[in-house]
Protein backbone atom coordinates (compact mmCIF):
# COMPACT_ATOMS: atom_id res chain seq x y z
CA UNK A 1 0.00 0.00 0.00
CA UNK A 2 1.35 3.41 -0.99
CA UNK A 3 1.50 5.78 1.96
CA UNK A 4 0.14 9.30 1.41
CA UNK A 5 2.53 11.85 2.90
CA UNK A 6 5.71 9.92 2.06
CA UNK A 7 8.46 12.38 1.11
CA UNK A 8 11.88 12.33 -0.48
CA UNK A 9 14.29 15.24 -0.55
CA UNK A 10 17.35 15.46 -2.81
CA UNK A 11 20.21 17.97 -2.74
CA UNK A 12 22.90 19.08 -5.16
CA UNK A 13 25.19 22.00 -5.80
CA UNK A 14 24.67 24.00 -8.97
CA UNK A 15 27.56 23.57 -11.40
CA UNK A 16 28.19 25.01 -14.85
CA UNK A 17 26.76 21.78 -16.32
CA UNK A 18 23.43 22.35 -14.52
CA UNK A 19 22.80 25.81 -15.95
CA UNK A 20 20.19 27.03 -18.40
CA UNK A 21 23.03 28.11 -20.71
CA UNK A 22 24.54 24.61 -20.71
CA UNK A 23 21.29 22.84 -21.58
CA UNK A 24 20.08 25.46 -24.03
CA UNK A 25 16.89 26.37 -22.16
CA UNK A 26 18.21 29.88 -21.60
CA UNK A 27 21.30 32.01 -22.10
CA UNK A 28 22.34 32.63 -18.49
CA UNK A 29 24.60 30.63 -16.19
CA UNK A 30 21.90 29.99 -13.55
CA UNK A 31 20.26 26.74 -12.40
CA UNK A 32 18.28 25.50 -15.40
CA UNK A 33 14.58 24.72 -15.24
CA UNK A 34 15.09 21.30 -16.94
CA UNK A 35 17.46 20.34 -14.13
CA UNK A 36 15.00 21.51 -11.48
CA UNK A 37 12.30 19.45 -13.18
CA UNK A 38 14.59 16.40 -13.27
CA UNK A 39 15.39 16.78 -9.57
CA UNK A 40 11.68 16.95 -8.76
CA UNK A 41 10.95 13.84 -10.83
CA UNK A 42 13.88 12.01 -9.27
CA UNK A 43 12.61 12.85 -5.77
CA UNK A 44 9.16 11.51 -6.72
CA UNK A 45 10.64 8.37 -8.27
CA UNK A 46 12.67 7.76 -5.12
CA UNK A 47 9.73 8.41 -2.76
CA UNK A 48 7.65 5.83 -4.62
CA UNK A 49 10.30 3.18 -5.20
CA UNK A 50 9.97 1.36 -1.84
CA UNK A 51 6.27 0.72 -2.48
CA UNK A 52 6.83 -1.07 -5.80
CA UNK A 53 6.98 -4.82 -6.29
CA UNK A 54 9.79 -6.60 -8.11
CA UNK A 55 9.56 -5.93 -11.83
CA UNK A 56 7.62 -2.72 -11.35
CA UNK A 57 8.81 0.81 -12.00
CA UNK A 58 7.25 4.19 -12.53
CA UNK A 59 7.25 6.73 -15.32
CA UNK A 60 6.36 10.39 -15.25
CA UNK A 61 3.13 11.23 -17.05
CA UNK A 62 2.55 14.84 -16.01
CA UNK A 63 4.68 17.65 -14.63
CA UNK A 64 3.17 21.08 -13.95
CA UNK A 65 5.81 23.33 -12.39
CA UNK A 66 6.83 26.94 -11.96
CA UNK A 67 10.41 28.21 -11.60
CA UNK A 68 10.28 31.47 -9.69
CA UNK A 69 13.80 32.46 -8.65
CA UNK A 70 17.34 32.05 -10.03
CA UNK A 71 20.06 30.08 -8.29
CA UNK A 72 23.74 30.87 -9.03
CA UNK A 73 26.56 28.43 -9.68
CA UNK A 74 28.02 27.19 -6.40
CA UNK A 75 24.81 27.37 -4.35
CA UNK A 76 23.02 24.27 -3.03
CA UNK A 77 19.52 23.43 -4.27
CA UNK A 78 17.00 20.97 -2.89
CA UNK A 79 13.99 19.28 -4.44
CA UNK A 80 11.27 17.51 -2.51
CA UNK A 81 8.38 15.32 -3.59
CA UNK A 82 5.49 14.33 -1.35
CA UNK A 83 2.91 11.69 -2.26
CA UNK A 84 -0.49 13.40 -2.16
CA UNK A 85 -2.78 10.90 -3.84
CA UNK A 86 -3.17 7.47 -5.40
CA UNK A 87 -5.76 6.58 -8.03
CA UNK A 88 -8.50 4.08 -7.17
CA UNK A 89 -6.79 1.35 -9.22
CA UNK A 90 -3.43 2.15 -7.56
CA UNK A 91 -1.63 2.80 -10.83
CA UNK A 92 -1.38 6.61 -10.83
CA UNK A 93 0.40 8.48 -8.03
CA UNK A 94 0.24 12.24 -7.50
CA UNK A 95 2.93 14.37 -5.87
CA UNK A 96 3.45 17.88 -4.61
CA UNK A 97 6.92 18.97 -5.70
CA UNK A 98 8.98 21.91 -4.48
CA UNK A 99 12.47 23.30 -4.83
CA UNK A 100 14.51 25.83 -2.91
CA UNK A 101 18.06 27.06 -2.53
CA UNK A 102 20.02 28.49 0.38
CA UNK A 103 18.04 31.76 0.13
CA UNK A 104 14.51 30.35 -0.11
CA UNK A 105 11.91 28.84 -2.45
CA UNK A 106 12.74 28.66 -6.16
CA UNK A 107 9.91 26.57 -7.59
CA UNK A 108 7.07 24.15 -7.09
CA UNK A 109 4.13 22.36 -8.64
CA UNK A 110 2.62 18.94 -9.12
CA UNK A 111 3.74 15.70 -10.71
CA UNK A 112 2.03 12.41 -11.61
CA UNK A 113 3.72 9.04 -12.10
CA UNK A 114 2.26 5.82 -13.51
CA UNK A 115 3.25 2.47 -12.03
CA UNK A 116 4.28 0.12 -14.81
CA UNK A 117 5.57 -3.37 -15.42
CA UNK A 118 9.11 -2.57 -16.61
CA UNK A 119 9.45 -5.44 -19.10
CA UNK A 120 6.03 -4.88 -20.66
CA UNK A 121 6.78 -1.15 -20.95
CA UNK A 122 10.14 -1.78 -22.65
CA UNK A 123 8.64 -4.38 -24.99
CA UNK A 124 5.97 -1.90 -26.08
CA UNK A 125 8.56 0.82 -26.54
CA UNK A 126 10.96 -1.35 -28.52
CA UNK A 127 8.04 -2.59 -30.64
CA UNK A 128 8.09 0.82 -32.27
CA UNK A 129 11.32 -0.19 -33.99
CA UNK A 130 9.68 -3.09 -35.79
CA UNK A 131 8.45 -2.47 -39.35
Amino acid sequence: MILIGTKCQLEQTVTQELTAAAVGSGALAVFGTPFMAAMMENAALTALQNFLEEGQGSVGTRLDIHHDAPTPIGMKVWAEAEITGVSENGKMVDFKVSAWDERGPVGGGTHTRAIINCQRFLDKCNGKLEP
